[in-house]
């Protein structure tokens, strides 16, 4: 059957391929630690309890017709206070919309900003940008990153390719890697921009930054920071995307929102409303609610990132241990988020049965198989297959699960040649 060149090239997630495969074979008695997803067990994490009854409250009071196209103006105006208190920044509710998760937010300031044949810019490894690229037909430039800098883009590797581009796609705390930027590091990558827009004329399209911060209220003992903070003139050129699904463990109640200069995101406004792509209006207002009472927010919040920081903490020690033991493994310090960056350095050895290991996916279906552990590879991020280096998502493992991994990796390390 003949379908759209778009649909026919278009290459589905990586990410779920493996964790569909994990799922089939827990289906069929295999016992795994699933640190592929990049979401949460709800039975490990539940969403905090008053949110949902607000939701529940809110469906008693028929709360069940349209959205506003933006969104419900006493969630805009929890956001836009919220901004102010958290981060410092000062967005007013007509710069503000909301949407069913991050992902159309994302999709729409491609959609507003991209034309067929523009140039955008991000990291490898990141999440998702090579396919919103495909479906926009914009040209991707996929800088690579190195563990030097935690795999966080620099203004000098990020530089030699800005020249006439229209997008640059940054997000921090980072999904794969679970590292941040620190103020001077995103200061000197604002100086570029500004620098590059300096540049060009009254008829050109500037170059824009989408900041993606969705994980901005998961930080373990570092400060998150923003382009416009740290440098005021970002303003207009800087679309941000953030929203509830990972601060709340709601992945699936799907409220996302963005916030940037106001006549892009009218236009973002018209895109997400022909997708139809809004967020359920009972849990906009039960939302809205919920982050009106700070204390509880923050009681939450604590509760939630010490759970997962012990989970992160227990996998990097593990791995650090590993290391000092002599296997070819390695991590980086968590920094925020729900991720560890895995360095398995066994591309080219050889498993007991004689398969040779020839790339990183091979490595992750051995510990798959062997272990009962399964990772994403950074090829699934942007990087090449012959990348030793691999995200853990510890949302869907308990603390338990992750210690019971850990001597698993090492017996099915030991056998490899």
């Amino acid at each position: 059957m003949k379908v759209s060149i778009l649909a026919s090239a278009l290459v589905g997630s990586e990410i779920i391929k493996i964790g569909n495969e994990v799922n089939e074979m827990k289906r069929k008695g295999a016992s795994i630690a699933n640190l592929t997803i990049g979401d949460f067990d709800s039975n490990i994490y539940p969403i905090p309890t008053e949110l949902k009854a607000g939701i529940v409250d809110a469906y008693h009071a028929n709360q069940t017709n349209y959205p506003p196209a933006d969104g419900v103006l006493q969630l805009r105006e929890t956001v836009s206070e919220l901004l102010k208190e958290r981060f410092g920044l000062e967005y007013n509710t007509n710069s503000i919309l909301v949407s069913g998760g991050s992902r159309p937010l994302i999709y729409a300031t491609y959609l507003a900003l991209i034309d067929p044949g523009d140039t955008v810019v991000f990291p490898a490894p990141s999440w998702n940008n090579n396919h919103y690229c495909h479906l926009t037909s914009a040209k991707a430039i996929a800088v690579e990153t190195d563990a030097e800098h935690n795999f966080m883009p620099t203004a000098a590797q990020l530089k030699p390719h800005l020249k006439g581009a229209t997008l640059l796609a940054l997000c921090s705390p980072l999904n794969p890697t679970g590292t941040m930027f620190d103020a001077d590091s995103l200061a000197e990558i604002c100086d570029v921009v500004l620098e590059e827009n300096a540049y060009r004329g009254a008829d050109e399209k500037p170059l824009y930054l989408m900041y993606d911060q969705i994980y901005s209220l998961l930080t373990f003992g570092k400060e998150h920071v923003n382009p416009v903070s740290l440098r005021p003139a970002m303003r207009e050129f800087t679309v941000f995307v953030d929203g509830s699904s990972k601060c709340l463990a709601a992945t699936g109640v799907r409220v996302g929102w963005g916030f940037g200069p106001e006549d892009i995101v009218n236009r973002m406004k018209a895109l997400v409303g022909h997708m139809g792509a809004w967020a359920p209006k009972a849990e906009q207002v039960a939302m809205s609610n919920y982050f009106n009472d700070k204390t509880q927010v923050d009681t939450f919040l604590t509760n939630f990132k010490s759970q997962i920081q012990d989970s992160l903490n227990a996998l990097y020690n593990g791995f650090n241990e590993l290391k000092n033991e002599g296997f070819n493994v390695d991590a980086v310090e968590p920094m925020g988020a729900i991720y560890l960056t895995i360095k398995i350095d066994y591309i080219g050895k050889t498993t007991p049965d004689g398969q040779l290991l020839k790339d990183s996916a091979d490595v992750n279906f051995y510990l798959i198989k062997e272990a009962g552990a399964a990772l994403v590879p950074f090829s699934a991020f942007g990087n090449e297959h012959s990348m030793p280096w691999f995200r853990a998502s510890v949302g869907a493992c308990t603390l338990q699960d992750i210690k019971d991994m850990l001597p698993r990796i090492k017996a099915a390390l030991s056998k490899l040649k």
